[in-house]
């Protein structure tokens, strides 16, 4: 967990603030769906956070675009917390967001562990899915390490049965 003791540790924030019709909800799912797959945390309706940085900030600056062109509002803002109790609840929230994440692949590798006939299957879906998590875990939690060991574990079984 990310810990941030003074304004100089605290980092800076790429905010998307927006607004969506409620009609269609196609849209709002949509736009649902990508910040969740950014990892993005939600602050309140329609404010979410990620980390600042090149990709995070184009990724949000493309989101904006998608939600004006479906005739909503949206701005990209760039802030940093004004307290370490607000980005320690922040990077908290997405934490632990992850960290359900990773316990899904720690469960299935765990059940793949007592299906050997489908077991390589599984660990290629593990892996590419282990890959996805970690591109948007800024935060990483205990279950990371513990959902790696535990395709690492299935690895080694599904070597051993070759």
């Amino acid at each position: 967990m990310v810990t941030v003791s003074s304004a100089r540790d605290r980092r800076q924030w790429v905010l998307l603030v927006y607004r969506l019709p409620r009609e269609p909800s196609t849209p709002r799912i949509t736009l649902w769906r990508k910040l969740k797959r950014l990892g993005a945390g939600q602050l309140i309706d329609g404010l979410v956070a990620l980390p600042l940085d090149s990709r995070n900030k184009e990724q949000l600056e493309w989101l904006a675009e998608a939600v004006i062109e479906d005739g909503g509002e949206a701005s990209i803002w760039t802030a940093q917390p004004a307290t370490a109790a607000q980005e320690r609840s922040l990077a908290r929230t997405m934490a632990e967001a992850i960290a359900a994440e990773y316990q899904l692949v720690i469960d299935a590798a765990k059940e793949a562990g007592n299906d050997p006939a489908n077991a390589r299957r599984t660990l290629a879906r593990l892996r590419r899915e282990l890959a996805r998590i970690r591109a948007r875990d800024f935060f990483p939690p205990p279950e990371r390490k513990d959902a790696e060991s535990r395709v690492q574990m299935l690895t080694r079984a599904v070597e051993t049965v070759r």
